[in-house]
């Protein structure tokens, strides 16, 4: 199965559009290990940003709630799940951001094994486009914390994963 939405027909025009990847370890270990971080929302544990809903299980419809602090001010953002992934080889879900979300857009966080090498991946892609007036007019520091959430995301995830092991 593969995770669509409007990822797959992204307009450059309108909305950024980001990918990033970054290599877990490798074996059945670290799946597992990538998989119980996921379901316990670390890709979230930031200290800038959490889910706030931590409890909230990985499954379509659920709404994640995500507080971010930014410019010393806090928000909460909710986005829904909408399609989700759990397979021998990969793990994840695209959620869609609500119309309580400072972003108008979609993301999603997949794991993938590769089964010729093992080799255990996290990735992020998202199309977005600020929905609030303040994200427009701050469209630089808007970007330059979706890029700061994918460096950190990444960062945590190695960290859990090397720590479940």
């Amino acid at each position: 199965m593969s995770i669509g939405g409007a990822l797959a027909a992204v307009d450059p025009g309108t909305f950024a559009h980001d990918r990033s990847r970054s290599s877990l370890g490798f074996g059945g270990e670290v799946f597992a290990s990538s998989k119980r971080a996921f379901v316990n929302w670390k890709m979230f544990d930031l200290g800038w940003v959490r889910v706030v809903n931590a409890a909230a299980p990985i499954e379509c419809g659920q709404i994640i709630a995500v507080e971010v602090h930014s410019l010393g001010l806090w928000s909460v953002n909710l986005s829904t799940i909408l399609e989700t992934v759990n397979s021998e080889t990969q793990f994840g879900f695209l959620y869609s951001t609500t119309n309580q979300h400072i972003e108008q857009g979609e993301e999603t966080f997949i794991l993938r094994r590769n089964p010729e090498t093992a080799e255990v991946s996290y990735e992020l892609e998202a199309v977005s486009r600020p929905r609030h007036f303040l994200a427009r007019l701050g469209f630089p520091m808007s970007r330059f914390f979706q890029h700061r959430f994918a460096r950190d995301s990444h960062r945590r995830m190695r960290e859990a994963v090397n720590l479940n092991l």
